[in-house]
């Protein structure tokens, strides 16, 4: 499978500084000739009624011509092993595993083994168990009768005697021992050895035939097997190999216990610390009990990794200052953007302003299909000239955190090594009949417009960045600026942050609904993060009971406030209500105009500010966040401004309610609905100021350009944190 866009592409990571190089992986639709320029991006919003997509030409620092090629995209994890056990290819064997069938109307294969000569297959589905074998001058398909269902444990089995010709597959059911099995013969039967066993896929030039499901014990046994005592007892038969899964779950290898130690690996990331056939709610960390665990969940959307080709580089030069940039790709058929990132050098100079890119979260939602490219929604796209690409219409490229595999689990692993759409100047995230309808990447381009409007010297660093250099990366701001939504957080970047706050850093957290989710990262493959949706939270999908803890590092996932670190505790303020994508407005508070704070209102008349803007037409809108001394909120906090009036589709959190009406912090679960905007001082004279609200940054723009209570309000604490 090729790419369908005309030209798209990824980066080998989001940020470089002066000195490194980023590598370029593009993909044309038609091989041609193609072309890359720099450009810096000022905004991503195409909103004819907004700032516009502005981007300045950087050309003259980089542009080249490259030959553009097809690129592959191989969906669908699987394991692989090469080579195969070593055996006669004459003598009797048994492949089996144990399998929880996900879409039991697909026949998908649970094991292959070829050689180059034979071949041997076996597959599941909705109609039973399947075995295909073909060697030279002979070939043999059988079939079972006996409907496998969905979500139950099955054992399968395959045997094959070359000496008798003598062939049984079966099928035994581990809830009821209900056992069916079919039998053949053939004459000069050969059988594979040697060559490479694929686990959840078949044909290992190009694997394919993807299962979709879980997978346990997979084996080979010497000798002849009739019928299988019961579906989870292990074999008497000689071993051959056996992986057990239950070994290195927060590791890509697979791990034979047989004497051959024919060991493999797992291509595409398929989800392991799954709770498999032998689990029974003892234990809830795979770490303590990992017999318990000993399955996989592979399926056939996976994707960690397009693989592609690198097409060109692009080393920063010296004298690029820090920013965000993107290599605009253009070929005969159309264009795309890379966007990348350019930090300063390590020992400066250094803006006394950084902002903080959320590519954690840019990542856990890439490629979000949301089901909404509806005609409107197109007919606005090419009026405003938006990017032409949704992410509803290309799942070649792997969906997001926030979408589900065809069987109904929710997706956990996500990739920054692939075309990530939604992170594009200019995508459109919803038709917002108030504003822009832009989210995350785009919608964080308001802030940058606007500090390149205003004139504020600022640096660019991202999430990774912080997660991989700690409390030194930020430590020479006089102040940090977050985006929109810094939802996804690692124990690395909120303890740099606590850091850099405690030791007189000044915070300004700009966004609404941060510091929520917990993610892992694997610093084995940096490009990959991890998130378990565990108890709590407005959530697309839940965890399985058993599942709450990731894989990569066996730590608890689901929301930062189950982990006993609060969005509060931080940042003051954390999620409380959410709705559609519309805004209100904030009522100043008595605190904003008294004589320690007045400053911040310094130059503001009105009483209530923000009700307008490009993001759902109001400033304080679509996820909120509230002050809470019992979940962190600092004594000497003080709340400036309210939202007030949400919107009919406003809720309050879940995670906020513990039945019915009652709330935990014991108000009504309707005044929930609130965002705050709360200022507070920490004692090494640090500062945090936050405003609650998402869509906040889009307010900064009012009547074609950036001014209005909400720019002037940010200016002022900008300004004053950043000593000018």
């Amino acid at each position: 499978m090729f790419t369908d866009l005309p030209i798209t592409g990824y980066l080998d990571r989001f940020s470089h500084r002066p000195g490194e190089t980023f590598t370029a992986h593009v993909a044309l639709r038609a091989p041609g000739p193609a072309q890359a320029r720099l450009v810096k991006v000022i905004s991503g919003d195409p909103n004819p009624a907004g700032p516009g997509m502005r981007f300045e030409d950087r050309a003259a620092i980089f542009t080249t011509d490259f030959a553009g090629a097809q690129q592959p995209i191989a969906l669908g994890s699987h394991g692989r092993i090469t080579p195969a056990p070593d055996r006669s290819t004459h003598a009797a064997c048994t492949w089996t595993a144990v399998l929880l069938t996900g879409l039991p109307g697909e026949t998908r294969t649970v094991l292959s083994e070829a050689d180059g000569t034979a071949t041997v297959t076996l597959r599941a589905g909705s109609i039973g168990v399947q075995a295909e074998l073909s060697w030279p001058g002979g070939s043999v398909v059988l079939q079972t009768d006996t409907k496998l269902h969905a979500r139950a444990w099955y054992r399968l089995w395959l045997s094959a005697d070359p000496a008798t010709g003598a062939i049984v597959l079966g099928q035994t059911a581990a809830a009821t021992g209900a056992t069916t099995a079919t039998t053949a013969s053939a004459s000069n039967l050969r059988l594979p050895a040697g060559g490479t066993l694929l686990i959840a896929a078949e044909n290992p030039s190009a694997p394919t035939r993807h299962f979709t499901g879980k997978i346990e014990e997979p084996a080979l046994h010497a000798g002849l097997v009739r019928s299988w005592p019961t579906a989870l007892a292990a074999s008497d038969l000689p071993l051959i190999a056996r992986w057990n899964f239950a070994l290195a779950i927060d590791s890509q290898t697979i791990v034979d216990t047989g004497r051959q130690n024919r060991h493999g690996i797992l291509v595409n990331t398929p989800t392991r610390g799954v709770v498999g056939a032998h689990w029974r709610g003892r234990e809830h960390c795979w770490r303590h009990a990992p017999g318990d665990y000993a399955a996989i969940h592979f399926h056939d959307d996976d994707l960690d990794d397009c693989r592609w080709q690198p097409s060109f580089t692009f080393t920063v030069p010296d004298g690029l200052a820090s920013g965000a940039y993107a290599l605009h790709l253009t070929c005969a058929e159309g264009e795309d953007w890379l966007p990348l990132y350019v930090l300063p050098k390590k020992h400066g100079p250094h803006a006394p302003i950084a902002f903080l890119a959320p590519t954690f979260t840019y990542q856990a939602y890439a490629n979000h299909a949301r089901g909404n490219a509806d005609a409107d929604y197109l007919t606005r796209v090419a009026a405003w000239g938006a990017y032409p690409h949704n992410a509803d219409h290309w799942p070649l490229y792997g969906r997001s955190t926030y979408n589900k595999h065809e069987d109904g689990s929710g997706i956990a692993f996500s990739s920054r090594r692939r075309p990530i759409l939604t992170m594009r100047p200019g995508y459109l995230t919803f038709n917002d009949p108030l504003g822009s309808g832009l989210r995350h990447y785009p919608a964080d381009t308001h802030l940058l417009a606007w500090l390149t409007a205003r004139g504020l010297d600022f640096d660019v660093i991202t999430d990774e960045d912080l997660d991989d250099e700690g409390a030194d990366l930020i430590r020479p701001y006089k102040t940090v600026l977050t985006g929109s939504h810094p939802e996804y957080h690692t124990p690395g970047t909120l303890d740099a942050l606590a850091a850099y706050t405690s030791s007189g850093g000044k915070l300004a957290y700009l966004g609404g609904n941060g510091f929520y989710w917990r993610i892992a990262r694997d610093r084995a493959r940096p490009h990959m993060i991890e998130i378990r949706r565990a108890e709590g939270g407005i959530r697309a999908w839940a965890a399985e009971a058993g599942e709450y803890y990731h894989a990569i590092d066996g730590e608890m996932g689901g929301l930062w406030r189950r982990n006993r670190r609060p969005p509060q505790q931080l940042a003051g303020v954390g999620f409380s209500g959410q709705g559609t994508f519309e805004g209100t407005h904030y009522r100043r508070l008595p605190a904003s105009y008294e004589g320690e704070h007045a400053w911040i209102f310094a130059g503001i008349n009105e009483e209530i500010v923000g009700d307008y803007g490009l993001s759902g037409g109001g400033a304080a809108g679509f996820e909120l966040d509230r002050a809470d001394p019992m979940l962190g909120t600092p004594e000497n906090a003080v709340i400036l401004a309210r939202s007030e009036d949400p919107p009919e589709s406003f809720v309050t959190v879940h995670e906020e309610l513990l039945g019915g009406s009652t709330t935990i912090s014991g108000e009504d679960a309707d005044e929930l609905m609130r965002g705050e905007i709360v200022y507070f001082d920490t004692p090494s004279g640090g500062a945090v100021f936050a405003v609650g609200s998402i869509t906040f940054c889009g307010s900064l723009w009012r009547d074609g350009r950036f001014d209005g209570p909400i720019s002037r309000l940010l200016e002022n604490v900008v300004r004053r944190f950043a000593g000018q």
